[in-house]
């Protein structure tokens, strides 16, 4: 594969994501790849597989910058309206230091998650309180993409739509706060790596309750925060979900078998 076609690749995997992650993301742009997933069953031809992309043209997320402080301030900006009504977490002596297990429980198998404070400790701040408010529960895993380059779950919006978030928004986090010093270097791809959770996001600093699952190395620039990693018995029940395809046979679009977060458990 040339330089040019794994760019393409690229670029159209950040379109998915951004297509459809928080209350400020483009009204128009969720519900395009949903339908066009529904649509696309209008043709008895099997789609063709794309060829795989070739990872080692791209760089590796950075190292993750070690605290200066035991706390941080934060800050979460309201927004409207909210998927779900729930308080905003506390912006004051946010820990920076620690790991937090959080149990997924799905119907499709559990999924267990470790969260890293360092790096990402206002995430993690989030979304520990949404789960201790039941925010995500009876919340479905609105977005799977199957397609080389881009292999996630997306997850987080009550309302199913794509478009629904806490009702706040916050900044982003590792890894692009890893580029301050030549934020040029944070548009540029990295890999993602399988078993990565990170925040979808409309846009710099649009973070609200949006997250994704990778379950297979993928390339994204580093603007999407990274706060934590997947168990290997989590990954197992993303790899039978991703088995399972997207709705219509398309590479991206809803499960076709339909994942529910029953409960998400700190």
């Amino acid at each position: 594969m040339n330089r040019i076609a794994a760019l393409t690749i690229v670029v159209s995997a950040t379109a998915l994501v951004l297509a459809g992650c928080s209350g400020s993301a483009d009204p128009a742009a969720a519900p395009t790849t949903t339908t066009s997933a529904s649509t696309s069953t209008t043709t008895s031809a099997a789609p063709t597989p794309r060829p795989a992309l070739d990872l080692s043209r791209f760089g590796a997320l950075p190292a993750v910058p070690q605290p200066t402080t035991d706390t941080v301030s934060c800050a979460y900006p309201a927004e409207s309206p909210a998927a779900k009504e729930v308080n905003p977490p506390p912006t004051e002596n946010v820990d920076v230091y620690g790991t937090v297990n959080v149990a997924l429980t799905t119907n499709q198998g559990p999924i267990d998650i470790v969260l890293d404070r360092t790096q990402a400790p206002c995430t993690v701040n989030s979304v520990v309180g949404l789960a201790q408010q039941g925010y995500f529960d009876g919340s479905p895993c609105h977005r799977l993409t199957t397609s080389p380059g881009l292999e996630v779950l997306q997850c987080g919006d009550p309302s199913g739509s794509g478009r629904g978030g806490p009702g706040y928004s916050f900044a982003n986090e590792y890894p692009t706060t890893a580029y301050a010093d030549d934020p040029t270097q944070a548009q540029n791809p990295v890999v993602y790596p399988r078993g990565t959770l990170a925040m979808a996001n409309a846009g710099p600093d649009t973070n609200g309750s949006q997250f994704f699952l990778v379950y297979a190395d993928s390339v994204l620039p580093p603007q999407y925060t990274v706060f934590g990693t997947i168990s290997e018995s989590g990954l197992a029940t993303l790899d039978a979900i991703a088995a399972g395809g997207v709705t219509g046979g398309s590479e991206d679009g809803a499960p076709a078998n339909p994942v529910i977060v029953e409960s998400a458990t700190v």
